[in-house]
């Protein structure tokens, strides 16, 4: 039973990897993200009647192709509901091929919008694999780094993807980010045509300490810790490349004060971690303003981790 004539909510954007954490780490920040828009409708079946924020670039209304219809059928065929009349609406409030988890907030808005609008039948944890299928839509992938913290906030932990075996991990008080999107666009399946599946022992133990080093440093609060921690010495060697003025923006991060810095998702978003909401706000304009002083036009989110995720509006 639809138990709201209409339900608007809000899915952030993400910052996927954090560096050492290929596919199992993710956080949530605030201002970019997607906005779902859910009404109760006469007729039965769920139908996207319009999408916008898209620019050129055109998605599907198709439910059953497009990331927050998809998720939101899974939800409805689970719950034995298919023929519920829902009408959705898509609003893009971020860009498409960013690093920041485009997808993952519309899937995850979507699924969040509807069991909203019938009233909460499940719990936010559990509307997780509904959301992950509607964001595998998107790159094929069946994982959760975007599209878990995007829905429950915070920094997330992926033990398994495919089990989904999902833990919260603590955000020290004065842990801030800034988020670089540069006007560069590179889609994930290209960004992981690049990468390697060979892998030597020294690589995979250094890359391991730092996993372990940055999860430690966010219990005990440690941020000389985490920043030894955030250099990945797998992925980030490898995507570099695709990123224009990459070393140079790390650097400015770093010079600045940056706990550490490395590419947000498949990028081309950069981030960094800082101590501080000032700390963050200098490191993005810096990084920002190194993008632009290579021609590259470029936006700056500083935020603190987004421990909210997806809410209504």
């Amino acid at each position: 039973m639809i138990l709201n004539s209409e339900i608007r909510v809000f899915a952030p954007a993400t910052v996927a990897n954090v560096a050492v954490g290929f596919d199992i780490l993710g956080f949530a920040i605030y201002g970019p993200g997607d906005e779902v828009v859910v009404k109760k409708r006469e007729q039965p079946g769920l139908v996207i009647s319009k999408i916008t924020g898209t620019g050129e670039k055109v998605l599907p209304l198709d439910p059953v192709k497009n990331t927050a219809g998809f998720g939101a059928l899974q939800l409805l065929r689970h719950l034995d509901m298919e023929d519920a009349g829902i009408e959705m609406e898509i609003h893009k409030k971020m860009p498409f091929g960013s690093g920041l988890g485009s997808s993952a907030a519309s899937a995850a808005a979507g699924v969040f919008a509807v069991n909203e609008l019938l009233g909460q039948p499940l719990s936010k944890a559990e509307l997780l694999p509904f959301a992950v299928a509607g964001e595998q839509i998107a790159d094929g992938a069946y994982h959760a780094d975007n599209v878990g913290p995007s829905l429950l906030g915070g920094i997330l932990f992926i033990r398994d993807n495919q089990s989904l075996d999902v833990h919260q991990l603590p955000v020290p008080e004065d842990l801030y980010a800034a988020v670089v999107y540069p006007y560069v666009e590179i889609l994930t399946k290209d960004a992981r045509e690049v990468l390697s599946d060979q892998l030597g022992l020294p690589q995979h133990i250094e890359q391991n300490g730092n996993l372990g080093g940055l999860i430690t440093g966010l219990y005990e609060q440690d941020y000389a810790l985490i920043g030894r921690s955030l250099h990945d010495v797998i992925i980030e060697p490898q995507r570099a490349q695709l990123i224009p003025a990459f070393a140079d923006v790390k650097q400015a991060a770093l010079d600045n004060g940056a706990l550490g810095a490395s590419i947000s998702g498949a990028g081309p978003s950069m981030f960094a971690l800082c101590r501080g909401k000032a700390n963050a706000q200098t490191i993005a304009k810096a990084m920002q303003r190194t993008f632009e002083n290579h021609g590259i036009k470029a936006n700056a989110y500083p935020s603190p981790i987004n421990k909210e995720g997806a809410i209504r509006i």
